[in-house]
């Protein structure tokens, strides 16, 4: 998994996702904070502090390697994406919330995500520190990577929304499609390790996906969120931007085997973030008569 061209490759297809995003976002999305801030507060403390301390737990239960260790942080780290917003509208979620969510989660990743890698490297690393850690030289990469392309798309939109509007689909599409060729490019230039990677990272990534949509959805509606708010928390929460996390590890930290446990969740992600909709449509279908 050592291509040097999947990891050439990797920031400008990265920048394509976030430009998307960018084009779909408004500094409206940002001021909706206000309309409803307990459920944007409880869901990025879901996302911010609970979730890195449930892959933190997993990698001890389940006793990782140190570098796929460092690799389930980053992952826990990295915020939700547009896919999310998509899940939330299939299964009648708050997307306005989502877009919300997403908007914030962008800008406070780039703070997030090297806090959290560097505590990781220090404590399952400590040896790599030097080599692995996100200092300041790296962290001006994830900020130029991740929040650059999304503050040009949000002004793409804000001087040109005809033509934001135009793209929203293509650019969602092609979004999707590079994710899935980012992913695929990842896990194949070491093929012959494919299987070994599954067995390594599946189990965990599985349970990790599950207790994140389970946080995202439960949480909220224990704090007394609507239901559609906490759909669209659990999917926000559950179904992360995979893309940031394997870019990162790969073109920044320079360490392919940190993505396994991002590119082996992209693939887990989509069969579970399905069936833990439908089994939430099927529990709100019953809410009803149980009230009645």
């Amino acid at each position: 998994m050592n291509s040097s061209l999947v990891a050439t490759a990797l920031p400008p297809a990265l920048a394509v996702i976030m430009f998307g995003l960018g084009l779909s976002l408004t500094g409206a999305d940002f001021a909706r904070v206000r309309r409803a801030p307990e459920v944007v507060v409880i869901a990025l403390v879901c996302q911010v502090v609970a979730l890195p301390a449930v892959a933190f737990g997993l990698v001890v239960v389940f006793d990782m390697d140190p570098l796929l260790a460092v690799g389930m942080m980053l992952l826990a780290a990295s915020p939700g994406g547009a896919t999310a917003n998509l899940f939330s509208h299939l299964f009648r979620g708050d997307v306005a919330l989502n877009v919300t969510l997403t908007a914030v989660n962008s800008v406070l990743c780039v703070v997030t995500v090297p806090v959290v890698t560097n505590l990781a490297v220090a404590r399952f690393a400590p040896d790599q520190a030097a080599e692995l850690g996100l200092q300041f030289g790296k962290t001006l990469q994830v900020i130029a990577i991740v929040l650059i392309p999304v503050l040009i798309g949000m002004a793409v939109r804000h001087r040109a929304p005809g033509f934001a509007a135009r793209m929203d689909l293509p650019v969602r599409a092609a979004s999707v499609a590079i994710l899935a060729i980012v992913v695929l490019a990842t896990m194949m230039a070491d093929r012959s390790a494919l299987g070994g990677y599954l067995l390594d990272v599946g189990a965990i990534t599985a349970t990790f996906c599950v207790i994140s949509l389970a946080t995202g959805y439960l949480v909220p509606r224990a704090c007394g969120v609507t239901r559609p708010q906490a759909i669209a928390c659990s999917m926000e929460i559950g179904v992360h931007n995979s893309a940031i996390a394997i870019t990162l590890a790969v073109s920044v930290l320079d360490n392919a085997r940190i993505a396994v446990p991002a590119a082996v969740y992209a693939v887990l992600m989509t069969p579970l973030a399905v069936l833990a909709g439908s089994v939430i449509s099927r529990v709100g279908r019953r809410e009803p008569a149980a009230v009645g």
